[in-house]
């Protein structure tokens, strides 16, 4: 059985507009009217239910009135490419003369006794929010470009070096330290021996020249001698030949 049309008026009748920017809450009323001589029970409902607030989102519509509802949306990241699929639903029914619970009359509300109208969602973005927005994702976009352009070469690097080859330059790097080690330990061995042969040198060197000295000391001792016995001969010598 087809659904009897809605009986409520309203405006807007197929389009809930929201004009950006989308950095801050966004509110557009919807007006719901009763032309009615009885009372209607509504519903509002969205397919994006956490991107929207709705007050009121039901309640009842006294005959021959009017009421506003207010549909918030919260702040978003606004893509112009990106088409809007959301949808908001009216729904009503006419309320029972003896309604004392409105909660309990919608769940035993049968289908051919409700009415419901659609609405889509439309975003409108101005020019000057726009392109303001176009620069900014292009900023991002361009940043975001040489921060990656940045990484490339430690990403490369990283990724041409196995575990192998990390393995062998480390292995490389502990032998040259003890080759180091080694040279240093050489060098200061080196360093005490020639300090040995100086000090040795030194003594010898001493020890020689007391020596050259004794033996001068030993060669004028004789000559004395001998010129003395000499002398001494010739006294004798000249002596016997007078």
């Amino acid at each position: 059985m087809a659904r009897p049309e809605q009986v409520l008026l309203l405006e807007p009748q197929h389009e809930l507009k929201f004009r950006g920017p989308f950095s801050d809450v966004v509110t557009t009323n919807l007006k719901l009217s009763n032309p009615t001589d009885r009372n209607v029970c509504f519903k509002v409902k969205t397919t994006a239910p956490r991107r929207y607030c709705v007050r009121p989102n039901s309640g009842i519509i006294d005959a021959g009135t009017s009421i506003n509802v207010s549909v918030m949306l919260q702040p978003f990241e606004y893509d112009p490419n990106e088409k809007s699929k959301h949808k908001f639903m009216v729904q009503s029914m006419l309320a029972p003369p003896d309604m004392t619970d409105m909660e309990g009359v919608w769940k035993e509300a049968k289908p051919e006794e409700l009415m419901d109208s659609k609405l889509r969602c439309v975003f409108d973005m101005p020019v000057e929010n726009e392109k303001t927005h176009d620069m900014e994702s292009n900023k991002m976009s361009s940043s975001l470009l040489k921060s990656e352009s940045s990484a490339l070469p430690t990403k490369s690097l990283s990724s041409t070096l196995d575990d192998g080859e990390v393995k062998k330059i480390m292995e490389e790097c502990k032998r040259l330290q003890m080759e180091a080690q080694r040279l240093r330990e050489e060098n200061k061995q080196i360093r005490e021996d020639d300090g040995l042969r100086m000090r040795k040198s030194n003594v010898m060197s001493s020890q020689h020249a007391s020596g050259s000295m004794k033996r001068e000391e030993g060669l004028s001792a004789r000559s004395v001698a001998l010129i003395l016995l000499f002398f001494i001969i010739g006294v004798i010598v000249g002596k016997l030949v007078l």
